[in-house]
């Protein structure tokens, strides 16, 4: 389950995708709509990883971050924004393509090895508030015929993809996420 806060957030989430996609040569300035997030547990408890889907124009993308408690040494170039958090306090908030964890989790969401956090939100004070429905969902697509793989052999440098963008990603195990108004692959293998 992912726990999160009712907190105070400074940058926030909003301000950090939009500078994110704005400062990247594959990404664009402009209005960005919220379509939804999801997350992944940590099976450490340490790191927060968190996918969202937005839109700018035309383009919808895919944006997984990850929330660490400390820096990443050796990481700076994907460190996004320094962040407080009104409970946790200071937060680092780092691409999630290039954080370990988070592509940890998402080789055992493609091998069928681990689901989608639930959102259960928390007062200040620890307490459950509420449990929220989820925005995005994901599931496992598998072709016909295929297995999904295995986790050592997407350690062992199996072709396994992250999508930046959503609509040009495919493969015989897709990994896909539903909102809203629409559905597009995030990983694929």
């Amino acid at each position: 389950m992912a726990i999160i806060y009712r907190a105070e957030l400074s940058p926030n989430k909003t301000e950090i995708l939009h500078d994110f996609l704005s400062q990247r040569s594959w990404g664009e300035a402009g209005e960005l709509e919220l379509l939804g997030a999801y997350r992944f547990d940590d099976p450490e408890g340490e790191v927060g990883v968190e996918c969202h889907l937005v839109r700018v124009g035309e383009t919808t993308y895919h944006l997984p971050l990850t929330y660490r408690p400390t820096r990443v040494d050796g990481a700076d170039e994907h460190l996004l924004a320094t962040m407080q958090h009104s409970v946790l306090g200071e937060r680092f908030v780092y691409d999630g393509l290039a954080d370990e964890t988070a592509l940890d989790c998402f080789r055992r969401a493609i091998c069928g090895e681990q689901q989608q956090a639930v959102f259960e939100i928390h007062d200040e004070d620890g307490t459950l508030s509420e449990t929220l429905p989820q925005s995005v969902t994901l599931s496992l697509e598998v072709d016909e015929g295929e297995q999904p793989p295995t986790g050592d052999e997407l350690l062992d440098g199996a072709p396994f993809t992250i999508a930046r963008t959503v609509g040009d990603l495919d493969g015989t195990v897709r990994l896909l996420a539903t909102w809203a108004d629409g559905q597009g692959v995030v990983a694929a293998f």
